[in-house]
């Protein structure tokens, strides 16, 4: 059987109506079109204690953070759609990085093997004028520090609250066409990467 890369797939909101949730979910088709094995989650369903060292000496890792960074572990490639809180990335995201950054018993500090290597691509929906183009910044900043390969195209679609049929799609068929083209071309990159070092 060829290789598939396997992607995940999430957006850094919980809301259960969530912009970032359709547009994550339309890359992530893109994706499986091209060939990918797609794990598209939400993070409601992993939900996480504010980071806290002293919780984590006390208590151990949270089991859903544990989880979630199993999941980053098993993955060649990250679709992220980032919603943008106060012109920067939203808390949930932030905190589900930062837990997963943590090393656990036999990986070396520092080692980041949730993250480190991973390619990544990433999106944005916002009502605003920006499409969360501010927040992207920010979250591409954070993820290239911990050894991500970060993809260069990105999108973000602004006015939201008008941007999705109820079926989740984009009107714009063109801006449609350019979420779906990122998942696909995320899939390729992985691949041709794979395939170099085979």
């Amino acid at each position: 059987m060829s290789y598939q890369p396997r992607i995940l797939a999430f957006a850094g909101s919980t809301r259960k109506d969530s912009f970032n949730k359709k547009l994550v979910a339309l890359a992530a088709t893109g994706a499986r079109e091209a060939g990918a094995v797609v794990t598209l989650i939400n993070l409601h369903d992993y939900p996480m204690p504010l980071f806290d060292e002293d919780l984590e000496a006390s208590e151990g890792k949270n089991e859903h953070a544990l989880k979630f960074k199993q999941l980053l572990m098993e993955s060649d490639g990250i679709l992220i759609s980032s919603p943008e809180y106060n012109g920067s990335i939203s808390a949930v995201l932030k905190n589900a990085i930062d837990w997963a950054t943590r090393a656990d018993e036999g990986e070396a500090p520092g080692s980041l093997p949730a993250f480190r290597g991973k390619v990544v691509s990433l999106m944005s929906a916002s009502p605003g004028g920006l499409g969360g183009l501010r927040g992207l910044v920010h979250v591409r900043a954070i993820l290239g520090g911990l050894g991500c390969l970060m993809l260069p195209a990105q999108t973000a679609v602004s006015s939201a609250h008008d941007a999705f049929d109820e079926l989740g799609n984009l009107k714009d068929e063109k801006r449609q066409q350019q979420v779906l083209y990122q998942g696909q071309e995320l899939t390729n990159f992985v691949t041709r990467l794979n395939q170099q070092d085979s």
